[in-house]
């Protein structure tokens, strides 16, 4: 009996794009309009992310340009920007929003490889709870007798492949991340 791994590939899947998230809200000295996609807005009453009320786009590598549709909202964008304290500058001109990012100093490109790191522990812990949940799942059906020992044996082998592709992925991606803080 063939193991079914489509649910385990799909929560490693789920954490790999959770991790790729995290990476893409750490700030490397460039402008990135995914940065501010974690700021949400105050927006007629309701909390609403800034890409909702206004457009954004990279003005050159170190300002991002918003222009809200609505020019009411320009002050709750700038009030949520200031808020989140991203460790950038806010600037409010005659037609919308400019946010400038600092040049990042060498202590502070360390404390970024440091939350990359975090954030890679955390990814990590999360493929290894999945691998051993599965695990169990194989010992248990091995027990019961759904599952012979040569399957076992080879659900064990296959799970181990996919969590290691997972974990390598992981792996390329923070060193991705690693060399933009570091440039």
């Amino acid at each position: 009996m063939a193991y079914n791994f489509l649910k385990f590939q799909q929560k490693l899947k789920e954490t790999q794009e959770w991790f790729n998230k995290e990476l893409s809200g750490i700030r490397t000295g460039r402008a990135s309009i995914s940065f501010l996609d974690p700021v949400k807005v105050d927006s007629y009453g309701s909390e609403m992310p800034i890409s909702s009320v206004a457009s954004i786009s990279a003005e050159d590598a170190k300002t991002i340009r918003i222009s809200p549709w609505d020019n009411s909202q320009i002050q709750a964008i700038e009030k949520a920007i200031n808020l989140a304290d991203l460790g950038v500058g806010v600037v409010v001109d005659g037609t919308g929003i400019r946010v400038i990012f600092p040049e990042l100093t060498g202590e502070r490109r360390m404390q970024l490889v440091k939350v990359a790191k975090t954030k890679l522990e955390d990814a990590r812990v999360a493929l290894r709870r999945e691998r051993n949940e599965v695990s169990d799942d194989i010992n248990t059906k091995k027990k019961s007798g759904e599952m012979g020992e040569d399957d076992a044996m080879r659900a064990k082998t296959e799970m181990e492949k996919i969590f290691q592709d997972a974990s390598t992925k992981l792996e390329e991606a923070f060193g991705k991340k690693e060399k933009e803080i570091e440039n």
